[in-house]
């Protein structure tokens, strides 16, 4: 097999490679986008118990970070919990979510 072949064979092989991740990474940032949302909407449903839950829904939003926080990392603390919280209110539609839709959790508004 001379050189061109060679590089033909890695192109070739490269450009499945690369694929493949771009596949990948689409299913995994439309599972994480799905399961925020669904995040989002069980805070927002269970925030909707009145107005005096708010200083226990404060409380609690710290307690679930924590634990959240320690078996899934630094990525549910507060401030992310209120980021998928304001993810479902933009959003509140679920089929409105395109699958293009990427994660960023400087979406608050």
């Amino acid at each position: 097999m001379g050189e061109l072949d060679d590089q033909a064979l890695y192109l070739a092989i490269r450009g499945i490679l690369t694929a493949a991740h771009r596949h990948v990474y689409s299913a995994v940032n439309s599972a994480i986008v799905d399961a925020y949302w669904r995040i989002g909407q069980l805070i927002v449903e269970h925030e909707q118990g009145g107005a005096d839950r708010a200083e226990y829904g404060k409380k609690q939003l710290e307690q679930l970070a924590g634990q959240l926080s320690s078996e899934f990392g630094k990525g549910f603390d507060v401030r992310n919990l209120r980021n998928m919280h304001a993810f479902y209110q933009t959003f509140p539609i679920r089929n409105a979510l395109r699958t293009e839709l990427s994660w960023n959790p400087s979406i608050a508004c």
